[in-house]
Formats: C-alpha cells, sequence, structure tokens
C-alpha cells in the first residue's frame, strides 16, 4: 500500500511538471494579471490609530486573473511617497495566506509601518501602498498606488512581550540578572508593586540577558534610554502602557485586614518583593458579633486615598479552590460590599487565635492572599 501512494505521489508530481512545463523545459501557464484597481482604503485616506489590540483597517482590492485559472496569491507592500516599490520598505500576505484579494492589517502593525516610514510617535504622515499579484512565482505589480495618511499612535512602534526593572534603587539591585519581572496584564502594558530607595536609579528592560532595550520615565511619558531616580523612599506601583508611551505611579503607605464587622484594622508590613505579611500575631478583645463574623477584606492606603482588594467574583464561603483567595482592587470602600471572604475553616471567633496573613502582588503570579490561624 505503501508503495502504490508513493507511486502516485510521483505520478501526481510529474503530470503538474509537464503540465507548468513546455518541451523545452520552459515554465509556462504561471502567468497572472496586474490587479486593476485599489478599493479600500481610499487615495489620500486619513486614519488616526487607535490603540485597541482588535483595531484593523481592511485593504482589498480588484482581483487579479491567472493564466491557467487557478488560484491567485496576493502581497500587500507599502512604501515612502517618493518609493517605486522596486524595494518596498514592508510587504506581508494577503489574508488566508495571500489567497485572497484583501489583507487586515491590525493597527499595531500600521504603527509600526509608520515609524519604518519615519514617521515619529504620535506624528502624522503619508505613505503608498499597493499589492503585487503571482502563482508563487514573477510577482505583478498592481496598475495602481495609493496613498493613505496615518496619525501614529503616541507609544512605542515596537512593543516589548515582558518588562522587568532593575537598577540601585530596586530591590534586587543593578544586577539584570535579577531584575524584577512586571506583570503583563494586556499587550502592552505591565504594572508592579516594588520598593525604590531614594536618590537612586532605576530603569526599565525588556530582557535579562545580553543587550536589552531600556526605557526610562520622563514627566508622564516613557522615553527609550536613560535612567529615572527615586525622589523617596517607598513602595510604588508603576503602571506602564506602551502602546500610549505613558505611565501611572502611586505610592503605597500601608496595607490591612480589615475584619467587616468590627472594622478591626490589622497592619501587615511590607516585607519584598511584592508582598505584605505578619506572622504570629494574635488577635484580643473582640467579642459578640464583632468576634464571630468571618468575614474580611484588605485595604490599601495611598496619598491618594483608600482601596480595598477583594475577592474578584464571589460572595460565598471558601470551596478549597485557590482561586477563591484571587484579589482585585476597588474603589468603593464602605464596610459592607460583595465579594467579601469568609475566615476558613469558619470557628469559634478571631478572638484569641494567631494568625500568619500573607497578602500578596507579586508579579510572578496572580494577585492573591493567605489567612492561616495556627
Amino acid at each position: 500500500m505503501k508503495s502504490i501512494i508513493n507511486r502516485i505521489i510521483i505520478l501526481t508530481s510529474f503530470v503538474l511538471v509537464v503540465t507548468a512545463c513546455s518541451n523545452d523545459g520552459e515554465v509556462r501557464e504561471l502567468n497572472v494579471s496586474a490587479v486593476k484597481a485599489l478599493y479600500e482604503p481610499s487615495d489620500g485616506q486619513a486614519i488616526v490609530l487607535q490603540a485597541s489590540t482588535s483595531a484593523s483597517l481592511l485593504f482589498s482590492w480588484e482581483p487579479a486573473l491567472a493564466e491557467d485559472g487557478g488560484m491567485v496569491l496576493y502581497e500587500i507592500a507599502f512604501d515612502k511617497t517618493d518609493g517605486n516599490f522596486s524595494n518596498p520598505v514592508f510587504m506581508t500576505a494577503a489574508d488566508r495566506n495571500g489567497g485572497v484579494a484583501s489583507a487586515t492589517i491590525t493597527h499595531k502593525q500600521l504603527n509600526q509601518i509608520a515609524a519604518m516610514m519615519g514617521i515619529g510617535s504620535a506624528e502624522t504622515g503619508s505613505f503608498k501602498w499597493t499589492v503585487f499579484s503571482s502563482k508563487g512565482i514573477n510577482p505583478m505589480k498592481a496598475e495602481k498606488e495609493q496613498t493613505i495618511t496615518l496619525t501614529r499612535l503616541p507609544g512605542f512602534a515596537d512593543i516589548p512581550d515582558q518588562v522587568y526593572v532593575t537598577g540601585d534603587a530596586t530591590e534586587p539591585g543593578a544586577d539584570l540578572s535579577k531584575a524584577y519581572a512586571m506583570k503583563k496584564i494586556a499587550d502592552g502594558e505591565f504594572e508592579i508593586y516594588t520598593q525604590l530607595t531614594a536618590g537612586k536609579t532605576f530603569k526599565f528592560v525588556n530582557t535579562t540577558t545580553g543587550t536589552p532595550t531600556e526605557y526610562s520615565l520622563s514627566g508622564d511619558k516613557i522615553v527609550a534610554g536613560g535612567t529615572t531616580t527615586a525622589s523617596q523612599t517607598g513602595i510604588y506601583k508603576y503602571y506602564l502602557d506602551f502602546n500610549v508611551g505613558s505611565f501611572s505611579m502611586k505610592e503605597v503607605t500601608k496595607v490591612n485586614l480589615f475584619l467587616n464587622w468590627s472594622q478591626r484594622k490589622i497592619e501587615l508590613p511590607y516585607v519584598g518583593n511584592g508582598i505584605w505579611q505578619t506572622t504570629n500575631y494574635t488577635i484580643t478583645g473582640l467579642s459578640g458579633s464583632d468576634n464571630t463574623d468571618d468575614r474580611y477584606k484588605f485595604r490599601m492606603e495611598s496619598p491618594d486615598g483608600e482601596t480595598e482588594w477583594r475577592a474578584i467574583n464571589n460572595d460565598s464561603k471558601p470551596t478549597g479552590n485557590a482561586a477563591y483567595y484571587y484579589m482585585v482592587e476597588k474603589t468603593n470602600v464602605d464596610q459592607w460590599t460583595n465579594n467579601e471572604i469568609w475566615k476558613n475553616p469558619s470557628t469559634t471567633g478571631w478572638s484569641d487565635k494567631t494568625y500568619d496573613i500573607t497578602f500578596s502582588l507579586n508579579a510572578q503570579g496572580s494577585y492573591t492572599h493567605n489567612l492561616v490561624i495556627k
């Protein structure tokens, strides 16, 4: 059977070669026509790029014809306004591996293409596009070229896939191999909770080996290269959005365990790497409902105000699933809210018991916590 299949494959290949070649070996019937019309975007159309990962632009054109009546393959090409497409700045296959007369290009890709054309961040500029049709060889350039005008995103053309923080001001110091990874929360968006030391410098990098790409902060923008000096020793949340080239920062001055009924706050010291923790802590002096109501959450204080950290989506007693303890930050701070957590195991009360309490915003895992009754 295997021998028969191999013979069929060889015979089929031979037939294809005979069909494609003349008696003197010349390749024939592989010619295609040039695309005659470009449809969308229209000539001179202006596009303001959006940071959304789903934002895209559809390019479409009139189908070409193949001499053998078969499928035509397409590539879309981009060049500078004074270019002639003899060496396009960028080319890519059309949709469906080049098999259809359209190409969906994301705004992120267009932002990168615009950067290749020399258009700066947040600037507006123009370049040309056209289409090449072929059967895999002898590509034919379309009869038309059209211009597109883009306003680039204010961020970076090349978005890092991972970001780390390093430098003398950081917890692990300037040893690049020990740099802390930031949590990736979306394409181009990263955050970290970490301590910085006043008067020392830090920076962000895209890798912990070799020669990384470096970034620093200036005003409210992320900039290429350089370092940033920490003005005050403290624990900070940094959020970086490379899509728009901006960042935000807040100092975390305190994290407390909050017992709902009694409104008792138990401060958790910062122990490093995004973790607040207290061990062998004994609660005393509670009675009645203050003591026996098992619900709790966490409160975070900063110069911007107080926020709460609560369960992501539950209002029930523990299930034994680790995700039950995952936390998310909320701005509505009140004694009674949704998504509170119940102590596990439920006991005769909070008072006169010793606890290990861990609140973790470590970037290497889910934001979570652990409460152990000893």
